[in-house]
């Protein structure tokens, strides 16, 4: 079988993640997907790319 690899949060996971309510994990996705708009990128609304939200909260670029 293969292993499928998440490459997307939803807003549950950034909700337990940051310890914040699914409703603002919400208002942080349309933010980020927001920019990402802008730079040109496809969205999938109430999903972030792993890397971007990992990228914009902890500084981590990979």
């Amino acid at each position: 079988m293969v292993e499928v690899k998440k490459i997307y949060y939803s807003a549950e996971d950034i909700s337990a993640m940051l310890d914040i309510s699914v409703s603002h994990s919400y208002r942080i996705i349309r933010r980020l997907n927001k920019e990402l708009e802008e730079k040109g990128f496809l969205v999938i609304s109430g999903k972030l790319p792993i890397r971007y939200f990992e990228e914009k909260y902890y500084g981590l670029n990979s």
